[in-house]
């Protein structure tokens, strides 16, 4: 199975199949709006903005896994987005990405990058081992860590980065270059 056999479901109860994506660059996140991460989705938008037209794909899931992080119904969060970081692209259903009620694309994300890279500077490892010490965190094989994790798909359907929490959506940028 490939990532264009999955369909997700849609913020507005409908569905996307990620075959309607092929040939497109994919930026896949899980996100929540009360967490520390959440103002990268000023940089999710710059990403977004600057390389659309060019074939990139923003898959925004938010999740509420992580410290309850993400708390409103899909359409509260869309507002949120929209109105405090001014997002352009959507917001897909609330997920969960870790557990037995995992969503399926997540599982095979998880499978195809079994791990964050270790996290660069101090304060991201800092950051990352706190994390890991809390309660409820999963351990896993491949677990998602925690909110803003990202994956990257190239135009062919192959995941071919896996982003940590700590890492910046302007962090991957010159990687998106070579991919768009």
């Amino acid at each position: 199975m490939g990532i264009y056999d999955y369909k997700v479901k849609k913020r507005d109860g409908g569905e996307l199949d990620l075959a309607s994506l092929k040939g497109k660059v994919l930026l896949i996140v899980n996100t929540a709006t009360g967490c520390g991460f959440t103002p990268q989705y000023v940089g999710l938008e710059k990403l977004y903005s600057e390389y659309h037209d060019d074939g990139l794909e923003i898959l925004d899931f938010p999740c509420n896994q992580f410290g309850h992080q993400a708390p409103g119904s899909d359409d509260e969060i869309h507002e949120f987005c929209t109105a405090k970081y001014k997002t352009t692209f959507d917001q897909l259903a609330k997920i969960e990405v870790n557990g037995d009620k995992a969503e399926p694309l997540y599982v095979y994300l998880k499978e195809q990058i079994v791990d964050d890279p270790e996290p660069k500077g101090m304060k991201n490892k800092l950051a990352m081992k706190a994390i890991a010490a809390m309660p409820g965190v999963s351990k896993e094989k491949g677990f998602i860590k925690w909110n803003f994790t990202k994956f990257l798909v190239d135009r062919d359907g192959k995941v071919v980065g896996r982003f940590g929490p700590t890492d910046k959506p302007e962090e991957m940028e010159a990687k998106i270059k070579e991919l768009i």
